[in-house]
């Protein structure tokens, strides 16, 4: 089994507020200026499965297992997985095509002297454009405040995250309350509706041509106020908590892979819960290595092996031993591919690298030492000639 990895509410989102800063503002602004399906080469009509498909095509090809050394490739992979980041999730996806169609300043290309956006100084609301990003607007429609996404990492052996595994990752951090199970009214009664907001959970801010929406001050952005609070969670619905959740590891997954399960995340207070994400630490293996779904691994041959060729028997991670052929001149360096030996994926499987190692012996018998000095006299010319100017 994986070996369960402790996150603290600390760390990667966990102890954040479902409040978001100003800094969640400049994050998704990002979306008025990255066109998330041009990054993934798909249409903006893709069906999930397609976007899916897609991401993992180019994740495949852009992963930096595949392409040590260049960063190029390395930016490339950062921004595909942005954009899967948002258009992988159904929630998300919606909110960025809203926000698109609006553009960055919701829609305000009007015809001259319309106003902004042709409202003709009519109240133009921001906060149904940003509310909905960060889980404050369109609380009449969307009901509360999402909880916020929550990170931890799980340990996996190599043969785990090859052939995948169903363990559980073990955190703390915000749950729904163990006795009012989450609503932060006293258990037999109920929260009732706000009655600065209406339930909506914002307040407007009139600024001129614009209505900004702000968290409700009296109920936080719920939309709803506890009359008799539950002693446990003092109103709040959460508590702090340790908790056991139970992640299936699909085959074939790589190192720094995020794994994502919905709804496991913080409570949201009156809205849907936050995400978790496992992120998987593969521990390396004694012999193989993997790049993407091939495994890779060094043979060690002898002089005369490479000179004469010959065949050897080389591991494989699952199937046993198989059989090499080594042509005669094989150099130190050379790698032979043995087909349909490396990871099993969605995709198909991958393929085993073998790559030739030559050995020079450190120390040298009577015999040994006479039969090189041998070879060495009876060679002919020099390997460097072609080095000389």
């Amino acid at each position: 089994m994986g070996r369960p990895c402790s996150a603290s509410g600390d760390g990667a989102g966990a102890g954040l507020s479902p409040h978001h800063s100003v800094q969640d503002v400049t994050a998704q602004r990002e979306w008025f200026e990255k066109d998330y399906y041009q990054s993934l080469g798909v249409d903006k009509r893709s069906s999930a499965k397609e976007i899916t498909k897609a991401y993992r095509k180019l994740a495949r090809k852009l992963h930096p297992d595949a392409n040590p050394g260049d960063d190029v490739a390395e930016q490339q992979f950062k921004e595909v997985t942005a954009a899967y980041d948002v258009l992988g999730d159904e929630t998300k996806r919606t909110e960025y095509d809203q926000v698109r169609a609006m553009g960055p300043m919701g829609g305000m290309g009007g015809a001259p002297g319309s106003g902004f956006g042709g409202h003709s100084g009519i109240p133009f609301d921001l906060g149904d454009v940003f509310g909905g990003l960060f889980g404050q607007g369109g609380r009449g429609r969307q009901g509360g405040i999402r909880g916020a996404d929550l990170e931890t990492r799980l340990g996996l052996s190599f043969l785990e995250a090859v052939n995948g595994v169903t363990t559980s990752v073990h955190l703390t951090s915000d749950a729904a309350c163990s006795m009012c199970g989450g609503s932060g009214a006293r258990p037999g009664t109920s929260p009732s509706r706000c009655g600065t907001c209406g339930g909506s959970g914002a307040t407007a801010d009139n600024q001129g041509p614009f209505s900004f929406s702000r968290p409700c001050g009296s109920c936080g952005g719920s939309g709803r106020q506890i009359d008799d609070p539950c002693g446990t969670c003092r109103s709040s619905g959460v508590e702090r908590r340790p908790r056991e959740v139970k992640v299936r590891i699909p085959a074939g997954v790589e190192d720094g892979q995020r794994i994502r399960l919905k709804g496991r995340g913080s409570p949201g207070r009156g809205g849907p819960d936050g995400d978790l994400y496992v992120v998987v630490a593969v521990e390396p293996h004694t012999l193989f290595g993997r790049v993407s779904r091939n495994l890779t691994l060094t043979l060690p041959v002898t002089f005369s092996e490479a000179v004469f060729g010959a065949e050897v028997q080389v591991p494989t991670l699952q199937d046993g031993l198989v059989t090499l052929r080594l042509p005669s001149g094989t150099r130190s360096g050379r790698t032979f591919r043995v087909k349909g030996r490396g990871v099993a994926t969605r995709s198909g499987r991958g393929d085993l690298l073998v790559t030739v190692e030559v050995i020079v012996p450190q120390e040298l018998n009577e015999a040994e030492r006479a039969a090189i000095e041998a070879l060495s006299e009876a060679g002919d010319g020099n390997p460097r000639d072609g080095l000389t100017g």
